[in-house]
């Protein structure tokens, strides 16, 4: 299988880099455009780029016909992308964070979020932590985290070093606290989720529309 990297930054290098020359389309940059004949030699699209650069790139995605699976936050997506996907029976997919292991602590915060009514007044802390570079405060990771958990909580950032990304959450009453953390070791994992996200829409069973990585996800683990 052929994936087009486009983006070549701290997570999409890690792409770069685990994938086989014979698996790579690219890579591609601001420097070097990907065009719709070359994305059409992959099988699919991996794009780790910031959201200032994903209109100029919806244009030959769609038109290259290849699933995408895209790896960008601070983007406001448009309310008809799933309907435009769908009419081009296209497949793509966007996360806010490719942990695999991420996936499974959604499904713990969701237990959390929904058992917390029997708390006396619980407050729910979010906090992340990343690397000094990284542009979006908080993270989507974390505004995600507040979604998994079905809770208003307040979220702090921090920026410093070369942190690859640490999540935690506190639940907080007079009489006892909850914490449950996840703490990324290096940017392979997000390269070999997004790599493993591709190859389902490329074999798996998705019809085609645009969605969240967590719903491929659950699919997986449902089969």
């Amino acid at each position: 299988m052929k994936f087009a990297v486009i983006g070549t930054g701290k997570t999409g290098g890690k792409v770069v880099e685990m994938l086989g020359e014979d698996q790579l389309v690219g890579p591609f940059d601001s420097s070097n455009k990907p065009t719709v004949s070359k994305l059409e030699e992959a099988d699919a699209a991996i794009l780790f780029v910031p959201g200032a650069a994903v209109d100029e790139l919806m244009e030959p995605l769609m038109e290259s016909g290849i699933p995408a699976a895209w790896g960008t936050t601070g983007y406001e997506w448009p309310n008809d992308l799933d309907h435009q996907l769908k009419q081009q029976h296209l497949k793509w997919l966007q996360a806010s964070n490719f942990s695999l292991g991420m996936n499974i602590v959604r499904r713990c915060l969701n237990i959390i979020g929904q058992s917390s009514s029997v708390l006396d007044h619980p407050e729910f802390l979010i906090h992340e932590v990343h690397h000094k570079h990284k542009q979006d405060a908080p993270s989507g990771t974390a505004i995600s985290w507040e979604q998994w958990l079905g809770k208003e909580a307040k979220i702090t950032s921090e920026r410093k070093g070369d942190i690859k990304g640490i999540h935690q959450l506190e639940v907080k009453t007079d009489t006892e606290s909850i914490h449950l953390k996840h703490r990324a070791h290096d940017r392979k994992i997000f390269a070999q989720g997004a790599i493993w996200a591709a190859e389902q829409l490329v074999n798996g069973d998705v019809s085609p529309g645009f969605y969240d990585l967590s719903t491929i996800f659950d699919n997986v683990m449902q089969q």
